[in-house]
Protein backbone atom coordinates (compact mmCIF):
# COMPACT_ATOMS: atom_id res chain seq x y z
CA UNK A 1 0.00 0.00 0.00
CA UNK A 2 1.11 3.41 -0.82
CA UNK A 3 0.49 6.61 1.08
CA UNK A 4 1.55 10.00 -0.74
CA UNK A 5 1.31 14.07 -0.01
CA UNK A 6 0.61 15.90 -3.22
CA UNK A 7 3.08 18.64 -4.29
CA UNK A 8 2.36 21.84 -1.96
CA UNK A 9 5.30 24.71 -1.93
CA UNK A 10 4.40 25.42 1.82
CA UNK A 11 4.79 21.13 2.59
CA UNK A 12 7.45 18.95 3.51
CA UNK A 13 6.61 15.86 0.96
CA UNK A 14 6.62 12.41 2.05
CA UNK A 15 5.32 9.15 0.45
CA UNK A 16 5.21 6.00 2.23
CA UNK A 17 4.67 2.33 0.76
CA UNK A 18 4.89 -1.11 1.63
CA UNK A 19 8.38 -2.36 -0.20
CA UNK A 20 9.97 -5.94 -0.97
CA UNK A 21 13.66 -6.27 -0.71
CA UNK A 22 15.26 -6.44 -3.79
CA UNK A 23 13.26 -3.30 -5.28
CA UNK A 24 14.54 -0.17 -7.29
CA UNK A 25 13.11 3.21 -6.39
CA UNK A 26 13.81 5.89 -9.03
CA UNK A 27 12.94 8.88 -7.65
CA UNK A 28 13.83 12.50 -8.86
CA UNK A 29 13.97 15.96 -6.74
CA UNK A 30 15.20 19.65 -7.21
CA UNK A 31 15.38 22.20 -4.56
CA UNK A 32 13.15 25.40 -4.58
CA UNK A 33 15.18 27.57 -3.36
CA UNK A 34 18.84 28.79 -4.63
CA UNK A 35 22.00 27.93 -2.65
CA UNK A 36 18.97 25.21 -0.73
CA UNK A 37 20.16 21.77 -0.70
CA UNK A 38 17.31 19.18 -1.34
CA UNK A 39 17.18 16.19 0.85
CA UNK A 40 15.08 13.21 0.81
CA UNK A 41 15.61 10.51 3.42
CA UNK A 42 15.20 7.36 2.91
CA UNK A 43 14.19 4.81 5.93
CA UNK A 44 12.57 1.35 6.31
CA UNK A 45 10.56 0.69 9.26
CA UNK A 46 12.06 4.02 11.03
CA UNK A 47 15.83 2.75 10.60
CA UNK A 48 17.92 4.72 8.35
CA UNK A 49 18.51 3.58 4.70
CA UNK A 50 19.92 5.95 2.72
CA UNK A 51 19.43 9.75 1.84
CA UNK A 52 19.54 11.46 -1.47
CA UNK A 53 20.60 15.03 -2.49
CA UNK A 54 20.93 17.73 -5.18
CA UNK A 55 21.64 21.04 -5.24
CA UNK A 56 19.29 21.56 -8.63
CA UNK A 57 16.49 24.12 -9.04
CA UNK A 58 15.93 24.47 -12.40
CA UNK A 59 15.63 20.73 -13.60
CA UNK A 60 14.25 17.86 -11.23
CA UNK A 61 17.43 15.35 -10.86
CA UNK A 62 17.33 11.60 -10.76
CA UNK A 63 18.39 9.03 -8.15
CA UNK A 64 18.17 5.29 -7.99
CA UNK A 65 17.79 3.62 -4.49
CA UNK A 66 18.41 -0.16 -4.11
CA UNK A 67 16.37 -2.07 -1.10
CA UNK A 68 17.98 -4.21 0.86
CA UNK A 69 14.93 -5.18 2.85
CA UNK A 70 11.55 -5.15 2.95
CA UNK A 71 9.24 -3.38 5.14
CA UNK A 72 6.83 0.64 5.24
CA UNK A 73 9.54 2.53 3.55
CA UNK A 74 9.19 6.40 3.93
CA UNK A 75 10.84 9.36 1.73
CA UNK A 76 10.78 12.13 3.18
CA UNK A 77 12.07 15.59 2.24
CA UNK A 78 14.12 17.48 4.46
CA UNK A 79 12.07 21.10 4.83
CA UNK A 80 10.07 22.95 2.03
CA UNK A 81 12.88 23.38 0.46
CA UNK A 82 12.43 20.24 -1.37
CA UNK A 83 10.61 19.24 -4.22
CA UNK A 84 9.77 15.34 -5.62
CA UNK A 85 8.34 15.16 -8.82
CA UNK A 86 7.89 11.39 -9.25
CA UNK A 87 8.77 8.00 -7.50
CA UNK A 88 8.34 4.65 -8.74
CA UNK A 89 9.23 1.29 -7.40
CA UNK A 90 9.62 -2.05 -9.28
CA UNK A 91 11.41 -5.50 -8.88
CA UNK A 92 13.74 -6.26 -11.35
CA UNK A 93 13.09 -9.65 -11.86
CA UNK A 94 9.29 -9.29 -12.26
CA UNK A 95 9.34 -5.86 -14.07
CA UNK A 96 8.51 -7.23 -17.36
CA UNK A 97 5.51 -9.12 -16.10
CA UNK A 98 4.50 -6.19 -13.50
CA UNK A 99 5.35 -3.21 -14.56
CA UNK A 100 6.32 -0.63 -12.31
CA UNK A 101 4.35 0.76 -9.12
CA UNK A 102 3.72 4.58 -9.08
CA UNK A 103 4.53 5.85 -5.67
CA UNK A 104 4.36 9.85 -6.14
CA UNK A 105 3.56 12.44 -8.96
CA UNK A 106 3.36 15.62 -8.04
CA UNK A 107 -0.14 17.61 -9.07
CA UNK A 108 1.66 18.97 -12.16
CA UNK A 109 2.35 15.68 -13.90
CA UNK A 110 -0.51 13.90 -12.84
CA UNK A 111 -2.64 11.58 -15.49
CA UNK A 112 -5.84 12.47 -16.10
CA UNK A 113 -8.50 11.07 -13.34
CA UNK A 114 -10.54 8.54 -15.47
CA UNK A 115 -11.94 5.67 -14.20
CA UNK A 116 -12.15 4.25 -17.62
CA UNK A 117 -10.24 4.76 -20.81
CA UNK A 118 -8.37 1.89 -23.26
CA UNK A 119 -5.64 4.38 -24.85
CA UNK A 120 -2.04 3.96 -24.18
CA UNK A 121 -1.38 6.79 -21.88
CA UNK A 122 2.06 7.40 -19.56
CA UNK A 123 1.65 6.75 -15.97
CA UNK A 124 3.03 10.49 -15.15
CA UNK A 125 3.81 13.71 -18.03
CA UNK A 126 4.11 14.38 -21.26
CA UNK A 127 3.73 12.18 -24.08
CA UNK A 128 3.88 12.83 -28.11
CA UNK A 129 5.67 10.63 -30.77
CA UNK A 130 6.01 6.95 -30.64
CA UNK A 131 9.88 5.68 -30.68
CA UNK A 132 10.95 2.34 -31.59
CA UNK A 133 7.55 0.10 -31.59
CA UNK A 134 8.77 -3.34 -32.25
CA UNK A 135 8.80 -6.67 -30.80
CA UNK A 136 11.65 -8.09 -29.07
CA UNK A 137 11.93 -11.37 -26.74
CA UNK A 138 8.45 -11.80 -27.46
CA UNK A 139 7.35 -8.39 -26.42
CA UNK A 140 5.87 -5.28 -27.90
CA UNK A 141 7.97 -2.76 -26.93
CA UNK A 142 6.55 0.95 -27.16
CA UNK A 143 8.65 3.78 -26.61
CA UNK A 144 8.14 7.18 -26.58
CA UNK A 145 8.81 10.98 -26.09
CA UNK A 146 8.58 11.96 -22.68
CA UNK A 147 9.16 14.57 -20.26
CA UNK A 148 8.16 13.23 -16.93
CA UNK A 149 8.06 16.33 -14.54
CA UNK A 150 4.81 18.27 -16.67
CA UNK A 151 1.88 18.07 -19.06
CA UNK A 152 3.95 20.13 -21.13
CA UNK A 153 6.99 19.51 -24.24
CA UNK A 154 10.19 19.92 -22.66
CA UNK A 155 13.98 18.43 -22.31
CA UNK A 156 12.89 14.65 -24.59
CA UNK A 157 13.33 11.75 -22.47
CA UNK A 158 12.11 8.05 -23.26
CA UNK A 159 9.63 6.39 -21.84
CA UNK A 160 8.93 2.45 -22.37
CA UNK A 161 6.00 0.10 -22.38
CA UNK A 162 5.15 -3.49 -23.16
CA UNK A 163 1.93 -5.46 -24.34
CA UNK A 164 1.74 -8.94 -25.30
CA UNK A 165 -1.76 -7.86 -27.61
CA UNK A 166 -1.10 -4.34 -28.11
CA UNK A 167 -3.73 -3.11 -25.52
CA UNK A 168 -2.87 -4.57 -22.32
CA UNK A 169 0.09 -2.64 -21.65
CA UNK A 170 2.31 -2.87 -18.68
CA UNK A 171 4.26 0.71 -17.72
CA UNK A 172 8.33 0.08 -17.28
CA UNK A 173 11.21 2.41 -16.18
CA UNK A 174 12.24 5.53 -18.27
CA UNK A 175 14.88 3.74 -20.45
CA UNK A 176 16.19 6.80 -22.16
CA UNK A 177 17.42 10.57 -20.62
CA UNK A 178 18.78 13.75 -21.91
CA UNK A 179 22.34 14.54 -21.54
CA UNK A 180 23.98 15.32 -18.11
CA UNK A 181 24.17 18.77 -19.99
CA UNK A 182 20.38 19.18 -20.90
CA UNK A 183 19.28 17.66 -17.73
CA UNK A 184 20.21 20.45 -15.65
CA UNK A 185 17.55 22.71 -17.04
CA UNK A 186 14.19 22.69 -17.75
CA UNK A 187 14.44 25.13 -20.47
CA UNK A 188 13.31 23.17 -23.72
CA UNK A 189 16.59 23.34 -25.26
CA UNK A 190 16.16 19.34 -26.62
CA UNK A 191 17.12 16.20 -25.62
CA UNK A 192 16.60 12.29 -27.10
CA UNK A 193 14.06 12.87 -29.99
CA UNK A 194 12.11 10.59 -32.22
CA UNK A 195 13.81 7.30 -33.47
CA UNK A 196 13.40 3.46 -33.95
CA UNK A 197 14.50 0.27 -32.54
CA UNK A 198 15.85 -3.12 -34.22
CA UNK A 199 16.31 -6.51 -33.22
CA UNK A 200 20.44 -7.24 -32.88
CA UNK A 201 20.61 -11.31 -32.23
CA UNK A 202 18.72 -14.42 -30.82
CA UNK A 203 14.83 -12.88 -30.12
CA UNK A 204 14.69 -15.10 -27.15
CA UNK A 205 17.71 -12.83 -25.98
CA UNK A 206 15.77 -9.58 -26.66
CA UNK A 207 18.56 -7.90 -27.87
CA UNK A 208 18.12 -4.58 -29.45
CA UNK A 209 19.49 -1.29 -30.60
CA UNK A 210 17.74 2.28 -30.71
CA UNK A 211 18.59 4.97 -33.28
CA UNK A 212 17.37 8.78 -32.02
CA UNK A 213 18.05 12.21 -32.92
CA UNK A 214 19.78 14.23 -30.43
CA UNK A 215 18.87 17.88 -30.37
CA UNK A 216 20.47 20.79 -28.77
CA UNK A 217 19.25 24.24 -29.59
CA UNK A 218 21.60 26.90 -30.76
CA UNK A 219 24.75 23.99 -31.03
CA UNK A 220 26.89 24.82 -33.90
CA UNK A 221 27.35 23.13 -36.52
CA UNK A 222 24.29 20.83 -35.57
CA UNK A 223 21.74 21.17 -33.96
CA UNK A 224 20.56 17.51 -34.52
CA UNK A 225 22.73 14.79 -34.69
CA UNK A 226 21.71 10.52 -34.94
CA UNK A 227 23.26 8.32 -32.28
CA UNK A 228 22.66 4.90 -31.53
CA UNK A 229 22.90 2.74 -28.19
CA UNK A 230 21.83 -0.94 -27.57
CA UNK A 231 19.43 -1.86 -25.13
CA UNK A 232 20.97 -2.78 -22.12
CA UNK A 233 19.45 -5.03 -19.72
CA UNK A 234 15.93 -3.57 -21.60
CA UNK A 235 15.13 -1.34 -18.85
CA UNK A 236 17.80 1.21 -19.43
CA UNK A 237 19.96 1.60 -22.60
CA UNK A 238 23.80 1.90 -22.61
CA UNK A 239 26.19 4.51 -23.28
CA UNK A 240 25.23 6.01 -27.06
CA UNK A 241 27.28 6.77 -29.12
CA UNK A 242 27.05 8.99 -32.82
CA UNK A 243 26.66 7.72 -35.64
CA UNK A 244 25.39 10.39 -37.93
CA UNK A 245 27.35 14.09 -36.23
CA UNK A 246 26.40 16.13 -39.29
CA UNK A 247 23.82 16.51 -42.60
CA UNK A 248 24.96 15.58 -46.48
CA UNK A 249 26.14 18.17 -47.98
CA UNK A 250 25.70 20.09 -50.59
CA UNK A 251 21.80 19.55 -50.41
CA UNK A 252 21.32 22.92 -49.04
CA UNK A 253 19.26 21.31 -46.41
CA UNK A 254 18.13 23.54 -43.43
CA UNK A 255 19.33 22.52 -39.44
CA UNK A 256 16.32 19.88 -39.98
CA UNK A 257 18.04 16.47 -39.47
CA UNK A 258 16.10 13.99 -37.55
CA UNK A 259 13.88 10.88 -36.41
CA UNK A 260 16.22 7.92 -37.70
CA UNK A 261 13.66 4.70 -38.86
CA UNK A 262 16.04 1.74 -39.46
CA UNK A 263 14.70 -1.34 -40.99
CA UNK A 264 15.82 -4.03 -43.11
CA UNK A 265 16.35 -3.68 -46.97
CA UNK A 266 14.97 -5.62 -49.90
CA UNK A 267 18.88 -6.02 -50.30
CA UNK A 268 19.67 -7.48 -46.71
CA UNK A 269 21.50 -4.49 -45.40
CA UNK A 270 19.82 -2.00 -43.12
CA UNK A 271 18.66 0.97 -44.07
CA UNK A 272 17.96 4.39 -42.64
CA UNK A 273 16.01 6.88 -43.08
CA UNK A 274 15.56 10.78 -41.73
CA UNK A 275 13.31 13.69 -42.31
CA UNK A 276 14.95 17.01 -43.46
CA UNK A 277 13.73 19.97 -45.55
CA UNK A 278 15.37 22.25 -48.23
CA UNK A 279 14.09 25.20 -49.78
CA UNK A 280 11.49 23.65 -52.11
CA UNK A 281 9.94 21.46 -48.75
CA UNK A 282 9.94 18.72 -47.38
CA UNK A 283 12.70 15.62 -48.22
CA UNK A 284 13.09 12.12 -46.84
CA UNK A 285 17.10 11.01 -46.98
CA UNK A 286 18.46 7.35 -47.29
CA UNK A 287 21.23 5.54 -45.54
CA UNK A 288 22.63 2.45 -45.36
CA UNK A 289 25.47 0.04 -43.86
CA UNK A 290 26.70 -2.90 -44.30
CA UNK A 291 27.36 -3.85 -40.30
CA UNK A 292 24.99 -6.38 -39.30
CA UNK A 293 24.51 -5.09 -36.32
CA UNK A 294 23.85 -1.88 -37.84
CA UNK A 295 26.25 -0.15 -35.10
CA UNK A 296 28.14 2.31 -37.39
CA UNK A 297 29.76 2.73 -41.47
CA UNK A 298 26.43 4.40 -42.24
CA UNK A 299 27.26 5.78 -46.06
CA UNK A 300 24.03 8.32 -47.50
CA UNK A 301 22.32 6.75 -50.75
CA UNK A 302 20.67 9.67 -51.81
CA UNK A 303 17.23 11.28 -51.94
CA UNK A 304 14.41 9.03 -51.17
CA UNK A 305 11.69 10.96 -51.73
CA UNK A 306 10.72 14.78 -52.11
CA UNK A 307 7.08 16.48 -50.98
CA UNK A 308 6.30 20.27 -50.97
CA UNK A 309 2.14 20.31 -51.01
CA UNK A 310 0.26 22.13 -48.51
CA UNK A 311 3.01 24.66 -47.65
CA UNK A 312 4.82 22.28 -45.52
CA UNK A 313 8.16 22.71 -44.33
CA UNK A 314 10.05 19.78 -42.82
CA UNK A 315 9.17 15.64 -43.71
CA UNK A 316 8.88 14.33 -39.67
CA UNK A 317 9.07 10.84 -38.61
CA UNK A 318 9.59 8.67 -41.73
CA UNK A 319 8.53 4.95 -42.00
CA UNK A 320 8.50 2.55 -44.68
CA UNK A 321 7.25 -1.60 -44.24
CA UNK A 322 6.67 -4.15 -47.16
CA UNK A 323 3.24 -4.64 -48.00
CA UNK A 324 4.14 -8.43 -48.49
CA UNK A 325 7.30 -10.08 -49.07
CA UNK A 326 10.00 -8.21 -48.81
CA UNK A 327 12.14 -10.67 -51.52
CA UNK A 328 9.30 -10.08 -54.03
CA UNK A 329 10.28 -7.26 -56.55
CA UNK A 330 6.43 -6.99 -57.10
CA UNK A 331 5.97 -6.60 -53.73
CA UNK A 332 4.49 -2.37 -52.98
CA UNK A 333 6.40 -0.18 -49.81
CA UNK A 334 4.29 2.11 -47.87
CA UNK A 335 6.12 4.98 -47.30
CA UNK A 336 4.37 7.11 -44.43
CA UNK A 337 5.85 10.87 -43.11
CA UNK A 338 4.44 14.00 -41.27
CA UNK A 339 4.02 17.21 -43.45
CA UNK A 340 4.76 19.71 -40.89
CA UNK A 341 3.01 22.76 -40.68
CA UNK A 342 1.34 21.87 -43.63
CA UNK A 343 -2.11 23.11 -44.22
CA UNK A 344 -5.19 21.98 -46.43
CA UNK A 345 -6.99 25.20 -47.61
CA UNK A 346 -10.14 23.13 -48.50
CA UNK A 347 -10.41 21.90 -45.33
CA UNK A 348 -8.51 24.12 -42.96
CA UNK A 349 -6.88 20.96 -41.20
CA UNK A 350 -2.74 21.47 -39.71
CA UNK A 351 0.12 18.35 -39.87
CA UNK A 352 -1.31 15.87 -42.27
CA UNK A 353 0.21 12.69 -42.58
CA UNK A 354 1.05 11.16 -46.30
CA UNK A 355 1.08 7.73 -47.51
CA UNK A 356 3.23 6.97 -50.57
CA UNK A 357 2.98 3.35 -52.13
CA UNK A 358 5.72 2.91 -54.92
CA UNK A 359 8.25 0.30 -55.19
CA UNK A 360 11.67 -0.13 -53.28
CA UNK A 361 14.76 -1.66 -54.70
CA UNK A 362 17.07 -0.65 -51.67
CA UNK A 363 18.38 2.25 -53.32
CA UNK A 364 15.66 3.68 -55.32
CA UNK A 365 11.53 4.61 -54.56
CA UNK A 366 9.40 4.74 -57.39
CA UNK A 367 6.78 6.21 -56.04
CA UNK A 368 2.91 4.72 -57.82
CA UNK A 369 0.25 6.21 -55.35
CA UNK A 370 -0.44 8.35 -52.27
CA UNK A 371 -3.51 8.97 -49.97
CA UNK A 372 -3.54 10.28 -46.76
CA UNK A 373 -3.41 8.47 -43.75
CA UNK A 374 -5.38 9.75 -41.28
CA UNK A 375 -8.35 12.45 -42.23
CA UNK A 376 -9.10 13.41 -38.53
CA UNK A 377 -5.02 14.69 -38.87
CA UNK A 378 -5.20 13.39 -35.44
CA UNK A 379 -2.80 10.60 -35.62
CA UNK A 380 0.98 12.04 -36.17
CA UNK A 381 4.24 10.74 -36.24
CA UNK A 382 2.76 7.20 -36.89
CA UNK A 383 5.38 4.66 -36.67
CA UNK A 384 5.43 0.77 -37.94
CA UNK A 385 6.97 -2.60 -37.98
CA UNK A 386 6.45 -5.71 -39.83
CA UNK A 387 5.44 -8.04 -36.77
CA UNK A 388 4.10 -11.94 -37.26
CA UNK A 389 0.96 -11.22 -39.22
CA UNK A 390 2.22 -7.83 -40.97
CA UNK A 391 3.20 -4.19 -40.46
CA UNK A 392 1.48 -2.65 -37.22
CA UNK A 393 1.76 0.97 -36.39
CA UNK A 394 0.75 3.61 -33.90
CA UNK A 395 0.43 7.07 -33.69
CA UNK A 396 0.61 10.06 -31.55
CA UNK A 397 -3.31 10.87 -30.52
CA UNK A 398 -2.64 14.94 -31.28
CA UNK A 399 -2.06 17.25 -33.53
CA UNK A 400 0.58 20.23 -32.68
CA UNK A 401 -1.82 22.80 -34.07
CA UNK A 402 -3.42 21.81 -30.41
CA UNK A 403 -0.52 22.31 -28.13
CA UNK A 404 -0.42 25.89 -25.88
CA UNK A 405 2.13 26.66 -23.76
CA UNK A 406 -0.56 28.16 -21.53
CA UNK A 407 -2.34 24.70 -21.40
CA UNK A 408 -1.89 22.13 -19.82
CA UNK A 409 -2.09 18.87 -22.64
CA UNK A 410 -2.64 14.92 -21.55
CA UNK A 411 -2.00 12.92 -24.36
CA UNK A 412 -2.71 9.54 -25.77
CA UNK A 413 -1.36 6.69 -28.55
CA UNK A 414 -4.09 5.71 -31.27
CA UNK A 415 -5.67 2.61 -31.28
CA UNK A 416 -2.77 -0.07 -32.63
CA UNK A 417 -3.56 -0.61 -36.57
CA UNK A 418 -2.66 -2.93 -39.41
CA UNK A 419 -1.39 -1.74 -42.57
CA UNK A 420 -3.08 -3.70 -45.50
CA UNK A 421 -2.22 -3.69 -49.07
CA UNK A 422 -6.04 -4.27 -51.03
CA UNK A 423 -4.54 -3.84 -54.48
CA UNK A 424 -5.52 -0.34 -54.78
CA UNK A 425 -4.95 1.29 -51.44
CA UNK A 426 -3.63 1.11 -47.89
CA UNK A 427 -6.48 0.20 -45.42
CA UNK A 428 -5.26 0.73 -41.73
CA UNK A 429 -7.72 -1.19 -39.19
CA UNK A 430 -7.57 -1.47 -35.73
CA UNK A 431 -5.52 -4.86 -34.22
CA UNK A 432 -7.86 -7.42 -34.05
CA UNK A 433 -7.06 -7.39 -29.91
CA UNK A 434 -9.10 -4.50 -29.77
CA UNK A 435 -11.88 -6.92 -30.03
CA UNK A 436 -11.31 -8.02 -26.68
CA UNK A 437 -11.90 -5.04 -25.21
CA UNK A 438 -15.91 -5.32 -25.65
CA UNK A 439 -17.22 -6.28 -22.11
CA UNK A 440 -21.02 -5.42 -22.06
CA UNK A 441 -23.23 -5.91 -25.69
CA UNK A 442 -25.75 -2.40 -25.37
CA UNK A 443 -29.69 -2.34 -26.64
CA UNK A 444 -28.83 -1.48 -30.62
CA UNK A 445 -32.16 -1.27 -31.20
CA UNK A 446 -32.90 1.76 -29.66
CA UNK A 447 -30.06 3.10 -31.18
CA UNK A 448 -31.95 2.29 -34.51
CA UNK A 449 -35.08 3.91 -33.59
CA UNK A 450 -35.60 7.08 -35.07
CA UNK A 451 -34.29 9.57 -33.03
CA UNK A 452 -34.16 7.62 -29.72
CA UNK A 453 -30.86 8.49 -27.58
CA UNK A 454 -29.04 5.11 -26.25
CA UNK A 455 -27.55 5.91 -22.58
CA UNK A 456 -24.11 5.07 -22.49
CA UNK A 457 -22.56 4.05 -18.94
CA UNK A 458 -19.59 5.91 -19.27
CA UNK A 459 -17.39 7.30 -22.07
CA UNK A 460 -15.95 3.91 -24.01
CA UNK A 461 -17.76 2.61 -27.05
CA UNK A 462 -17.69 0.98 -29.73
CA UNK A 463 -20.40 1.39 -32.61
CA UNK A 464 -20.52 -1.18 -35.61
CA UNK A 465 -23.09 0.05 -38.47
CA UNK A 466 -23.59 -2.15 -41.76
CA UNK A 467 -25.52 0.15 -44.21
CA UNK A 468 -27.35 -0.84 -46.59
CA UNK A 469 -25.66 0.52 -49.41
CA UNK A 470 -22.32 1.85 -50.07
CA UNK A 471 -22.68 5.89 -48.67
CA UNK A 472 -26.42 5.71 -47.35
CA UNK A 473 -26.41 8.74 -45.46
CA UNK A 474 -26.55 9.14 -41.23
CA UNK A 475 -25.37 10.77 -38.68
CA UNK A 476 -24.37 9.70 -35.45
CA UNK A 477 -24.19 12.60 -32.48
CA UNK A 478 -22.85 12.15 -29.39
CA UNK A 479 -24.20 13.78 -26.19
CA UNK A 480 -20.80 15.76 -24.99
CA UNK A 481 -20.84 17.73 -21.88
CA UNK A 482 -17.83 20.55 -23.28
CA UNK A 483 -17.86 19.97 -27.02
CA UNK A 484 -20.62 18.69 -30.15
CA UNK A 485 -19.18 15.63 -31.67
CA UNK A 486 -20.60 13.04 -34.15
CA UNK A 487 -20.15 11.36 -37.41
CA UNK A 488 -21.91 12.09 -40.64
CA UNK A 489 -21.83 10.59 -44.40
CA UNK A 490 -23.26 12.17 -46.58
CA UNK A 491 -22.70 13.22 -50.27
CA UNK A 492 -20.21 14.36 -49.64
CA UNK A 493 -17.81 12.28 -47.97
CA UNK A 494 -17.36 11.04 -44.01
CA UNK A 495 -17.00 13.23 -41.55
CA UNK A 496 -16.38 13.28 -37.97
CA UNK A 497 -18.42 16.77 -36.57
CA UNK A 498 -16.21 18.74 -34.20
CA UNK A 499 -17.11 21.63 -32.39
CA UNK A 500 -15.96 22.73 -29.19
CA UNK A 501 -18.72 25.48 -28.66
CA UNK A 502 -15.89 28.23 -27.98
CA UNK A 503 -17.39 30.17 -31.47
CA UNK A 504 -13.94 29.47 -33.29
CA UNK A 505 -14.53 27.84 -36.50
CA UNK A 506 -13.46 23.98 -36.98
CA UNK A 507 -11.22 22.71 -39.45
CA UNK A 508 -13.88 20.06 -41.59
CA UNK A 509 -12.03 16.48 -40.37
CA UNK A 510 -13.73 14.60 -43.98
CA UNK A 511 -12.53 11.99 -46.29
CA UNK A 512 -14.26 13.64 -49.27
CA UNK A 513 -16.32 11.50 -52.09
CA UNK A 514 -15.88 8.40 -49.67
CA UNK A 515 -18.36 5.49 -50.07
CA UNK A 516 -18.28 3.24 -47.52
CA UNK A 517 -20.43 0.20 -46.50
CA UNK A 518 -19.00 -0.28 -43.13
CA UNK A 519 -18.18 2.33 -40.52
CA UNK A 520 -16.45 1.00 -36.82
CA UNK A 521 -15.86 3.97 -34.37
CA UNK A 522 -14.36 4.20 -30.91
CA UNK A 523 -14.92 6.47 -28.32
CA UNK A 524 -12.84 7.13 -25.60
CA UNK A 525 -11.79 9.54 -22.63
CA UNK A 526 -10.49 12.35 -25.12
CA UNK A 527 -10.65 11.13 -28.56
CA UNK A 528 -12.64 9.77 -31.32
CA UNK A 529 -11.45 7.13 -33.99
CA UNK A 530 -13.34 6.01 -37.52
CA UNK A 531 -12.75 2.99 -39.41
CA UNK A 532 -15.12 2.61 -42.50
CA UNK A 533 -14.46 -0.19 -45.18
CA UNK A 534 -11.71 -1.81 -42.79
CA UNK A 535 -9.85 1.17 -42.78
CA UNK A 536 -10.07 2.10 -46.40
CA UNK A 537 -10.91 5.73 -44.31
CA UNK A 538 -9.37 6.21 -40.97
CA UNK A 539 -10.34 9.08 -39.11
CA UNK A 540 -8.31 10.10 -35.70
CA UNK A 541 -9.42 13.31 -33.52
CA UNK A 542 -8.06 14.33 -30.27
CA UNK A 543 -10.97 15.58 -27.67
CA UNK A 544 -9.84 18.08 -25.53
CA UNK A 545 -11.42 16.84 -22.82
CA UNK A 546 -11.50 13.61 -20.56
CA UNK A 547 -15.18 14.07 -19.65
CA UNK A 548 -17.20 10.78 -20.58
CA UNK A 549 -19.66 10.82 -23.53
CA UNK A 550 -23.25 10.79 -21.97
CA UNK A 551 -25.00 9.16 -24.80
CA UNK A 552 -25.26 8.64 -28.66
CA UNK A 553 -27.85 9.33 -31.31
CA UNK A 554 -28.68 7.83 -35.23
CA UNK A 555 -30.53 10.07 -37.25
CA UNK A 556 -30.80 8.09 -40.93
CA UNK A 557 -32.98 7.94 -43.79
CA UNK A 558 -35.64 5.27 -43.05
CA UNK A 559 -33.70 1.84 -44.67
CA UNK A 560 -30.16 3.52 -44.63
CA UNK A 561 -28.70 0.99 -41.97
CA UNK A 562 -28.90 -2.51 -41.84
CA UNK A 563 -27.49 -3.05 -38.76
CA UNK A 564 -26.18 -1.79 -36.20
CA UNK A 565 -23.94 -3.42 -32.58
CA UNK A 566 -22.79 -1.64 -30.02
CA UNK A 567 -20.57 -2.58 -26.86
CA UNK A 568 -18.67 -0.58 -23.61
CA UNK A 569 -15.53 -1.09 -23.71
CA UNK A 570 -12.81 -1.63 -20.71
CA UNK A 571 -9.48 -2.70 -20.73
Amino acid sequence: MTYQTMSAPSAIETVRSDIEAGAVVHLWLKSRAPNERAQVSVTIDGSDLTEVTTVQTEEFAFREIQIPRAGLMELRGHSPNTSISVAYAFNPGRVWDEGIRVLHHSVGNAPPDISYGYHFRPPFGWMNDPNGFGRFAGRVHLFYQHYPHSLRWNNMHWGHAVSEDYVNWRHLPVFLFPSNELSQRDDGRGGAFSGSAIPTGNDENGDFRIFFTEQVRDRKPEEQIQLTATGGDGLRANASSVVLPARPDGLGLTLDFRDPYVFLGPDGRWKMLLGSRDKAGGVILLYDTDDRHAAGDWTFVGILHRENRFGMTAAECPCIVPLGDIQDTETRWALIFGLLTSRDPSTGRRNMTNVTVGRFDGQNFHAEAEQELDFGSDAYAFQAFVDHAGPVGIAWLANWTDVSKKEDFPTAMTLPRKVVWDGSAVLTPPVDAVSGLRRARLDSQRLLARGERLALENGAVEIELDLARPGARFELLFEHPHMDVGVRLNEEGLEILFSDRGGKLSPRFIAASARPSTVRIFVDAGSIEVFADNGRWTGTKRLPSVAAVRSVQLLAEEGAIADARVWQLKL
